[in-house]
């Protein structure tokens, strides 16, 4: 928990999801999520690795970060353990299971990684550019923390294990060692939750050097330049996010960290700058992050390509991180509507139905229909394509498996007068306010596809207390009804504020009608384009058939209406044009003679779950 901030977070033991939307995504990551990534990291011999550490290198399996597929598994099994949803039992066995191959694979002076420093490996820390040997034991950190906080308590034996790899690290890397940073950010925000849960000052003195030292230059040249590698400008004088997406979004999540436990505000500033910049010149409408393949990173200004928009599933969660950080430090609502928006077009689009596939990019324009992937293959591609039951570079489902299993988390928080609603799911809340009083809350959430919120207080006292409620920006003409009658609120924070009664209840009416959205003129890509939102959803043109959605021309006089599970448009199709050289005189943009006909839009989240499909997200508009 940060020791300062405008708003303290709830553990899960506070508040519990119970149902709709978010529950059944919880539910399916717990029942196969989990279980299809430890069997695939079991067949692939990622676990085994742990195992095989005193052998010949030539024993040791997948690429040089896959120790951290295991500890992102293990957090992820640690939040579910937090859950106590009926899988406690089963989990616990498997935790301890990996807890103790992992401990047995740990130097005797706390080093830990699988890839290097032992005969006929590579010598430790070597290979600082892309070794990613404090990348892993970053996740390693963060894991144990995840455990101890569910109830492995300060006694478990992977925080052992984390405590022995974080003192390790200080002694490398502090002061006095090694003046050396890893290519890929993530120790620092291991470091930063270690020391938190733990008190350990040194810790986070670690974490803010790492911090201080990035941006000098130091990593080997590469031709990806060392902005990939977040080592070509220092923190405090970057003005936007760049470079490889996930790895600015982890360093700029741990710099927030790091200013929030160092009393820093001026840093805090500069990273919020930063993210804000970020999200009004290099985001796309999804709330994704990277545009471009080549590197997996953020593009210039506005350069926004649909059909090659990367997006990666990572970035989806990094980018939830640290608005989550910047909303804890700052109390600025704006970084609720940043979660939602990547929380339902990324997080849920992300993993298929049953749980055992999924992407790692984020297309927005798919040309060619989707093909399936084989269920017992590892796909070697991961920069797009269908959803793949398993990837090469499989960092993306055990990450959005973390979040998912953590995600009550993300709810609710308690500020100085009383409890803050922030995303809106079933729900049931027990806390303490800051004076020590228990209050209660039970909430009923119909998002995404009904806008209608109750909540009903369940645990009070005679006392005044605040329940503050949030009006979208997608959701003006909001109403609110009290004990006290119904009226308009506007966007923004909504505070109740009175003495309660149990039983009491408080209902949010949220306008959910869909909308045309417009791209700002400088984003080339989508000029000439609109897209089509509701409530928090962002809506897609999809193809199973043969119906060419390059020549999909819609009418934005004609505005999108509900129509059964999705919204409909007015459309044109414009016949293809005849195969020679496609450049010539300006022509009309479509063809009014043509009738225009009902097209129905899918979420985007639904989008390549029924088969092949063609997919665009920006649409032409006449």
């Amino acid at each position: 928990m940060p020791s300062r901030g405008r708003l303290r977070p709830l553990g899960q033991d506070e508040v519990r999801i119970t149902g709709g939307f978010w529950r059944a995504r919880q539910d399916v990551n717990a029942t196969a999520s989990l279980p299809h990534a430890r069997s695939w990291q079991d067949r692939l011999g990622w676990t085994g690795n742990f195992t095989a550490r005193n052998a010949a290198s030539a024993t040791r399996r997948g690429r040089e970060f896959t120790d951290s597929e295991v500890y992102k598994l293990l957090e992820a099994m640690s939040w579910e353990v937090g859950r106590g949803t009926g899988e406690t039992g089963a989990l616990d066995a498997q935790i301890a299971e990996l807890t103790g191959v992992v401990a047995a694979a740990q130097a005797a002076d706390g080093y830990l990684h699988t890839a290097f420093g032992r005969p006929g490996q590579p010598a430790r820390y070597s290979d600082m550019l892309w070794g990613h040997e404090l990348y892993c034991t970053g996740h390693l950190l963060q894991a144990a923390v995840a455990r101890a906080r569910t109830g492995g308590g300060d006694a478990d034996p992977l925080l052992a294990v984390a405590r022995r790899a974080a003192d390790h690290v200080c002694e490398a890397f502090g002061p006095d060692g090694t003046p050396g940073v890893c290519g890929h950010p993530e120790i620092e925000l291991g470091l930063v939750e270690l020391a938190r849960l733990t008190g350990e000052q040194r810790y986070l003195d670690q974490a803010a050097l790492f911090i201080e030292r990035r941006g000098h230059r130091t990593l080997p040249r590469h031709h990806f330049g060392w902005s990939y590698f977040s080592d070509d400008q220092p923190v405090r004088q970057s003005t936007v996010l760049h470079g490889h997406a996930v790895r600015a979004l982890y360093l700029a999540a741990a710099t927030v960290d790091v200013a929030v436990e160092t009393g820093d505000d001026e840093l805090l500033r500069t990273v919020a700058a930063q993210f804000d910049r970020t999200l009004a010149r290099r985001t796309y409408l999804t709330g994704g992050m990277g545009s471009r393949h080549a590197d997996e990173a953020f593009g210039d200004d506005f350069v926004l390509p649909s059909d090659r928009a990367y997006s990666e599933t990572c970035a989806g969660v990094a980018a939830i991180m640290l608005a989550w950080r910047l909303l804890l430090a700052t109390g600025d609502g704006r970084y609720d509507e940043v979660i939602e928006r990547i929380l339902y077009n990324v997080v849920a689009t992300a993993i298929g139905d049953d749980g055992r596939s999924f992407f790692y990019a984020h297309t927005l324009h798919q040309r060619t229909p989707t093909a399936a992937s084989a269920a017992d293959e590892e796909q070697l591609g991961f920069g797009g394509g269908p959803r793949a039951p398993w990837f090469e570079v499989s960092c993306c489902l055990p990450n959005a498996a973390r979040l998912l299993a953590a995600l009550s988390c993300y709810l609710v928080t308690v500020d100085d007068t009383g409890v803050r609603l922030h995303q809106y799911a079933d729900s049931e809340i027990s806390t303490r306010l800051d004076d020590g009083r228990e209050v209660g809350l039970r909430v009923r959430a119909g998002l995404p596809d009904d806008g209608a919120v109750t909540v009903r207080v369940t645990k009070t006292d005679d006392q005044p207390w605040s329940i503050t409620l949030r009006v979208p920006q997608w959701a003006a003409g909001a109403e609110l009804v009290t004990t006290h009658g119904r009226r308009h609120v506007p966007v923004g924070d909504i505070v109740v504020y009175r003495s309660f009664a149990v039983g009491e209840e408080i209902r949010l009416e949220l306008p959910t009608r869909p909308r045309f959205t417009a791209p700002d003129p400088r984003i080339d890509a989508t000029r000439g384009c609109v897209a089509v939102e509701r409530g928090p959803l962002v809506y897609c043109a999809e193809s199973e058939g043969e119906v060419d959605l390059d020549t999909l021309r819609v009418d934005a006089t004609v505005p999108p209406v509900d129509a059964g599970s999705g919204v409909e448009v007015r459309a044109r199709f414009t016949a293809p044009g005849p195969d020679d050289w496609p450049y010539g005189a300006p022509r009309p943009a479509d063809d009014r003679t043509r009738p225009s006909t009902p097209l129905n839009l899918v979420p985007y989240h639904r989008w390549a779950r029924g088969g092949p499909s063609t997919m665009r997200v920006w649409l032409p508009a006449t």
